[in-house]
């Protein structure tokens, strides 16, 4: 049973949380620097790529949320601010010291979050003025441009909103998001930023955070490319005045799952709004012998230029599909496995034992023209699952990239 309610929100749906967008010429055009605040103590846990090369802001982040401690998150879009070296760090520190300036409060409690072009030394004229615009901007309504403000190839904003009971209060959850292109988890898979009014122990919070990203941003992908500064955060600020949320209590599993709505969510949006995609394509794998070995299979068939080339063509070419299986490393026996393809108009088992079924061409050609799409494997060899999320490959997926820089 869905304990909450989805409502028609953002980041400033939840109680004391204000947010900005603001354009500052970082972008040829558009709104390119965010700020989220809340105007009392938060806490916040937070998830960061595992890309080695990552970028500034992503190191200086990661500092400061150690402590648990988040009160405001400042964002860029337009230039990555990775592989800049010193220059960058130090940059990245400035956009935090400044925010901390303009809002009274330790610049350890901002997040400082960049998206954009790689290898570019930041315009800090333009980076400063904006804050300051966006400090000047916060207001209790400003969720829509702060989604707004931190896309990039994105070409719709990504956002939502949860209510739910909590110790007898109620609860907001929101949400943002970008994220297009270099989409590919291990951790989060482009930028991400929660706010709930919630009071909960930071400590469960973190972990919350963790297991749930495994299940939702870890588990889609665009391109197989991971960002160099892929981030997610939560900020939490007790505002619903509910007794501490902690593992255990009452109320946990109810926060659980409409968290998990959230992120999910967002996961989805990105994947619908994946750079050319034409197809959303859902993989759902059944009988592995664990959930590790069930991630893999599905992340192996989503991640193939080959399976995601066959959709995008219409093509119900399931060699494909057992082939990805087949190099992905997950333990399986071919001449068990079974593979459903379904959608809007219905579904057909297209394979069997390992094999093609004598199922109808024209049946698996009407699936494959919908745009949503599910494919279920089973491998027929254990009880656990896994399900990811991913797009089809198209055309104007290279002409994007081909030009990004220009």
């Amino acid at each position: 049973m869905q304990n909450f309610q989805v409502i028609d929100g953002h980041v400033t749906s939840a109680k004391g949380f204000e947010a900005s967008g603001v354009y500052a010429g970082i972008k040829k055009a558009n709104k390119d620097v965010a700020l989220i605040y809340s105007t009392v103590p938060a806490v916040g846990a937070a998830v960061f790529t595992t890309n080695k090369v990552c970028a500034a802001p992503v190191t200086v982040s990661k500092a400061h949320v150690a402590d648990g401690k988040v009160r405001a998150i400042v964002v860029n879009s337009g230039n990555a601010n990775a592989c800049t070296g010193q220059k960058g760090l130090e940059d990245a520190t400035a956009m935090g010291e400044l925010c901390g300036e303009l809002l009274n409060i330790p610049s350890e409690e901002v997040i400082v979050s960049s998206t954009g072009v790689i290898g570019v030394q930041m315009p800090m004229d333009k980076i400063l003025s904006g804050i300051t615009m966006a400090k000047a901007a916060l207001s209790a309504d400003g969720g829509l441009d702060a989604a707004a403000a931190i896309m990039t190839t994105d070409t719709k904003e990504k956002r939502i909103a949860v209510k739910l009971t909590v110790d007898g209060k109620e609860v907001t959850i929101g949400g943002i998001a970008k994220g297009s292109g270099m989409i590919h988890p291990n951790m989060a898979t482009m930028l991400a930023f929660v706010t709930t009014d919630v009071a909960i122990d930071p400590v469960y919070l973190k972990k919350l955070l963790s297991e749930i990203t495994d299940k939702t941003f870890n588990m889609i992908t665009v391109d197989g490319d991971t960002s160099t500064n892929d981030m997610c955060v939560v900020l939490a600020n007790g505002a619903a005045q509910n007794a501490t949320l902690m593992e255990g209590s009452a109320d946990s599993e109810a926060f659980k799952a409409a968290l998990f709505h959230v992120l999910e969510h967002l996961s989805k949006a990105i994947i619908r709004d994946g750079e050319g995609a034409t197809k959303f394509i859902e993989v759902a794998v059944s009988g592995a012998t664990g959930e590790k070995e069930a991630r893999i299979a599905v992340k192996s068939i989503l991640n193939s230029n080959l399976v995601k080339t066959a959709f995008f063509g219409e093509d119900g070419n399931w060699g494909r599909i057992l082939c990805s299986l087949g190099y992905s490393g997950c333990e399986m026996n071919p001449d068990i496995v079974t593979v459903t393809l379904s959608s809007a108009v219905g579904a057909v088992q297209i394979v069997a034992g390992g094999q093609g079924t004598d199922y109808s061409e024209d049946d698996v050609a009407a699936l494959l023209k919908e745009t949503d799409i599910k494919v279920d494997v089973d491998l027929g060899i254990g009880d656990a699952k896994a399900v990811g999320w991913g797009c089809d490959l198209s055309y104007e997926y290279v002409k994007i990239n081909g030009a990004y820089r220009t």
